[in-house]
């Protein structure tokens, strides 16, 4: 077993559950029924391919389409609300408010660039 500096540094009773450690997984860019409907397209696209391979094309050309437009829907979406979250807020907000914002607006920058 390694050697846990940060928890041996906390105070008895203090320790964290294995639950809590873990940080939440993200939540999905697009819903999974979404997803599930473009990737049938993808699948048809080229199940068909070697009967039909310009309507295949076509078709994958499509489900891309779809891909990207709703993901831009969603990304503008989240935005909107994280940026409710604080923009109107009283300039006074806590500072743990703003530092969980930033927090997910980091999360979902360094998700965009690993896509």
């Amino acid at each position: 077993m390694m050697y846990d500096q940060t928890r041996a540094q906390q105070p008895a009773g203090q320790t964290r559950r294995p639950a809590e450690r873990r940080s939440p997984r993200p939540e999905p860019l697009l819903p999974s029924d979404e997803q599930d409907k473009i990737v049938l397209r993808l699948r048809h696209a080229l199940n068909t391919f070697a009967d039909t391979p310009r309507e295949a094309l076509e078709e994958a050309e499509s489900a891309y389409d779809e891909a990207t437009a709703q993901l831009v829907n969603a990304l503008a979406e989240r935005r909107r609300v994280l940026r409710a979250g604080w923009q109107d807020r009283d300039p006074e907000t806590q500072s743990d408010e703003l530092r969980l914002a930033l927090r997910q607006y980091r999360e979902i920058t360094q998700r965009l660039l690993h896509i």
